[in-house]
């Protein structure tokens, strides 16, 4: 039975990604706001975006061994709190590079709160791990829808744009001061597949060796790479959908500026639906492994209509199709690439969200050389040809999971326990 104190200290976790939603549109969607104070223009506010990444990119791998190291505590606390200076110091900054430094701290703190946060709630919820790593996509997803209703509130009533800053801040904090007290999980916990290998109940020891002597060592430079590389793939289709999406609608469908902007809501709720089906499938149903290669492949058919097929009712299909089925990738490769390497999840995770940062830094700059030169199509031809990148590394993976685990079924249909 799960203990309570793991959901309590979920409930903190989850928490603080709501909040991340909003944080991580927060200087887009306060652009005018920004450029006026910072007496700049948006290309100035993009440049303080990618400083969030760069201080996310150069800290996520060491971030995530010295979570191994010391435990996930101290970098999920820091995080909270440095989030909270980053949102109270923007709208206070007296000036652009103050704001620089800010930013980069900002990506500091979420490579912290990545690194902690996901190996966190595998070791809270060591049986379901898939589904508790793929609702922190639903939660960052209702911070984002969040936001803005805020921001429009605020304005609507003449209130300073920085209080939209300032909520959040305030929550961060409190929420440190919560989770600071709550006791995390044993980072030493078992999967269950692990928990078979080692167990040393009389009748059961040589059932499992025979087993086990079938089983392969997971190898970081076949599957580990293959994982790290679906950090980089699935965050670029995502990328893509939510930069390009509506610019698709307008140049390639016909679509007006505001039935474009529309494509986004569809792609977000068939974003939000997912998840809600993947806490229930993956209880009883599905492995996350088997996920991986599924919503790929989901995705490559949606992609290839939505070029194929010119029509707003085939886009709005499309876009709810492609939110369904590239929402929660991420998060599943990561508890998979857990499985592996269970070991080192804080060292993990700092490799496979790495890859994702170099998603982020590299994909605005292509994808901007691909329109310069061509036509918005060709943006999402690209999107088509790195699906199904994502979709041969998935296979490899799901080849080597299943040489590495032996099947449930197999290891229960052997294994004769003692009654005491």
């Amino acid at each position: 039975m799960m203990k309570r104190s793991s959901f309590s200290v979920a409930t903190g976790l989850y928490v603080n990604y709501l909040l991340f939603g909003m944080f991580n549109i927060m200087l887009a969607s306060h652009m005018s706001f920004l450029t006026e104070h910072f007496h700049t223009d948006q290309a100035g506010i993009s440049l303080l975006v990618s400083a969030m990444g760069f201080g996310r990119l150069f800290t996520l791998y060491i971030s995530g061994v010295l979570s191994d190291r010391y435990g996930r505590k101290p970098f999920i606390v820091a995080a909270g709190l440095l989030m909270a200076v980053f949102l109270v110091g923007i709208p206070l900054s007296p000036s652009f590079e103050m704001a620089m430094v800010l930013a980069v701290l900002a990506g500091v703190a979420n490579s912290f709160l990545d690194s902690g946060t996901y190996p966190a709630l595998i070791e809270a919820f060591p049986q379901s791990s898939g589904s508790a790593t793929v609702l922190v996509r639903g939660f960052i997803s209702i911070g984002a829808a969040f936001l803005p209703l805020m921001i429009i509130f605020f304005m609507n009533h003449d209130i300073f744009y920085g209080f939209s800053f300032f909520v959040p801040a305030l929550i961060f904090g409190l929420n440190a001061i919560y989770l600071f007290k709550m006791k995390f999980p044993d980072m030493r916990v078992q999967s269950p597949k692990e928990s078979l290998r080692d167990t040393s109940v009389s009748g059961v020891e040589q059932t499992v060796e025979l087993v086990a002597n079938d089983r392969s060592k997971p190898r970081f430079w076949q599957e580990g790479l293959s994982l790290i590389l679906l950090g980089f793939t699935g965050p670029t289709l995502l990328y893509i959908v939510q930069l390009w999406l509506p610019t698709f609608g307008q140049q390639f469908i016909g679509l007006t500026e505001s039935e474009s902007l529309r494509l986004l809501v569809y792609y977000n709720v068939g974003s939000l639906v997912s998840v809600f089906v993947l806490v229930i499938v993956l209880r009883k149903w599905i492995k996350p492994v088997q996920v991986i290669l599924i919503y790929p492949c989901i995705s490559l058919l949606a992609f290839g209509a939505l070029l194929l097929f010119k029509s707003q009712t085939a886009a709005i299909i499309c876009s709810s199709i492609i939110g369904f089925s590239i929402s929660g990738v991420l998060q599943l490769t990561l508890s998979v690439m857990s499985e592996f390497f269970s070991e080192r999840k804080g060292q993990i995770t700092g490799f496979v969200y790495t890859a994702t940062s170099l998603s982020y830094t590299v994909i605005p700059v292509f994808t901007g050389f691909l329109l310069k030169h061509s036509q918005i199509s060709s943006v999402f031809m690209l999107a088509l040809i790195v699906n199904a990148v994502g979709i041969a590394l998935a296979v490899f993976v799901n080849f080597r999971y299943s040489a590495v685990f032996p099947s449930s079924r197999k290891l229960s249909s052997t294994i004769v326990f003692d009654p005491e």
